[in-house]
């Protein structure tokens, strides 16, 4: 049985979902339907760099995967924030095609963390 401290499965999928959250509203921002916060581009904000910061570093820090996460969280942020820069400008296709950039940075922090899970839980 897992410790109250332990990282399970669970707390993965949640992981998982906030990298969704996140790019429903990357999504969202980039169609119109909703109001560019800069704060989504935040690292401190973001709820799955908070979940890194407050879970997983203090345990697994040192572990290759837990360092490309963070990575490629930043870079995916980065990306992100630029797509909606491109979009105030009016290069609205240019925005949206730039989303698969977004997708792409997280495919690799989703094989990133199935890598950590597989080796921790």
């Amino acid at each position: 049985m897992a410790l109250a401290l332990d990282i399970t499965s669970l707390d993965f999928q949640q992981a998982r979902i906030k990298q969704v959250l996140f790019k429903s509203r990357l999504r969202s921002t980039i169609y119109g339907v909703r109001e560019a916060n800069t704060e989504l581009f935040e690292r401190r904000s973001n709820p799955l760099a908070q979940w890194l910061d407050a879970v997983v570093k203090p345990k697994y820090g040192a572990r290759t995967e837990v360092r490309q996460i963070d990575r490629a969280l930043q870079q995916m942020l980065d990306a992100g924030h630029e797509l909606v820069r491109q979009y105030q400008r009016g290069q609205l296709e240019e925005a949206r095609t730039g989303l698969e950039q977004v997708n792409a940075y997280a495919d690799r922090i989703d094989a990133l963390l199935l890598s950590l899970e597989q080796s921790v839980v």
